[in-house]
Order: C-alpha cells, then structure tokens, then sequence
C-alpha cells in the first residue's frame, strides 16, 4: 500500500436521535449523529404503520367505482 493516499481512519461514536449509541470505524469523524437506526426503523422493530395520506384509498376508490363490475367486487 502507498504511504500518505488513504484517509484517516476514527473510532466513530454513532449517535441516533432515539438514544442508541455504538462504536464503529468511520473516516467521517469520531462522533455521527443519525436520525434514525435499526434500533428504531419500523422495518427492523416490525412496527409497520399504513398511513393512508389525505385519503389516496377512498380516492382512488371514489374515481374508479365505475369501472368496477359486479363480478369484480
């Protein structure tokens, strides 16, 4: 390896903003602060939650209940 091409290499404290800290070797800095980690991410807590935004469903409903046959529902 050559001498002087690589970036400097820190033990990185990591900071999430729901209180979870670990160690980790980063280049960035010795300490990084995340908004959200595994620890907290719905997908890894398994706390999924739909939330249907200003109705999109009902809308989409309401504009296709037309094309809907009896056969469909």
């Amino acid at each position: 390896m050559k001498e002087g091409i690589h970036p400097k290499t820190y033990t990185t404290k990591v900071t999430c903003h729901c209180g979870y800290e670990f160690e980790t070797k980063s280049t960035l800095g010795e300490k990084i602060e995340v908004e959200i980690c595994s620890h907290c991410h719905p997908f890894f807590t398994g706390e999924h939650k739909f939330i249907d935004a200003a109705g999109r469903i009902d809308r989409f409903r309401k504009k296709y209940a037309k094309f809907i046959t009896e056969d469909a529902k």
